[in-house]
């Protein structure tokens, strides 16, 4: 991850997702000491989710530099986490991310890596956490996720008109063409990859990679 880091400053990156997607179902904590280094490492504003339980936890990461924390299973625990996040942090710091599939031509939320499904109504619950005080929400389609296939732009135009903070769309993203068809159907909004800048080629070489910044301007309407 350092290296990894180390590549994305070179080649300027807006933001860094740092995500530790096996620590609720192997039940650990934050890996401190390399959130520490990365933070000290980065160049590039953070955000940090994995095993965030409680907000001392999220203060520690805070201290190290990290901009934002990301929650995710832990607000169906305890999801007055978010308010006493926000609260300490202010709302712009306070991120959760929504994972979800679509099961029976219905989306549903799941957490565990996606063996988990969550009984609870996705707008109600977008309502809940925009009173709680999150800042931003990422909506992440389990099933597009790693697929490099394109955006879920059904499940996104679900719930895009019903969040009133600003959104993230994670997962599917499998070329740049795709990053520009998602400004332009969307314009204001936030575009996260990840297989699309580690991998390259038609063979998925590992090649850390990321658009130049005229590239990227283009890509995004603004030339």
């Amino acid at each position: 991850p350092i290296n990894a880091v180390k590549i994305f400053n070179e080649k300027k990156a807006d933001e860094l997702f740092l995500l530790e997607i096996n620590a609720t179902t192997k039940k650990y904590e934050p890996n401190f000491d390399l959130i520490k280094k990365i933070a000290r490492e980065s160049r590039m504003p953070i955000c940090y989710g994995g095993g965030i339980k409680n907000l001392d936890q999220a203060k520690q990461i805070f201290n190290y530099g990290v901009e934002k924390i990301a929650l995710s299973s832990v607000i169906f625990e305890n999801i007055n986490i978010v308010s006493e996040i926000s609260n300490f942090s202010g709302s712009n710091s306070t991120v959760v991310i929504l994972d979800i599939k679509k099961v029976n031509d219905q989306y549903l939320i799941f957490t565990h890596n996606g063996k988990k499904k969550i009984e609870k109504n996705i707008f109600n619950l977008i309502d809940d956490l925009e009173n709680l005080g999150t800042g931003e929400i990422v909506i992440n389609s389990i099933d597009r996720d790693g697929t490099m296939k394109g955006f879920d732009y059904e499940l996104i135009d679900k719930v895009i008109d019903r969040i009133h903070v600003p959104v993230t769309i994670l997962g599917g993203a499998g070329s740049f063409s795709d990053i520009q068809e998602a400004a332009k159907k969307y314009g204001s909004i936030g575009i996260s990859c990840g297989s699309l800048f580690v991998y390259k080629g038609s063979r998925k070489a590992v090649l850390i990679n990321y658009p130049k910044k005229e590239d990227k301007l283009k890509l995004i309407w603004l030339l």
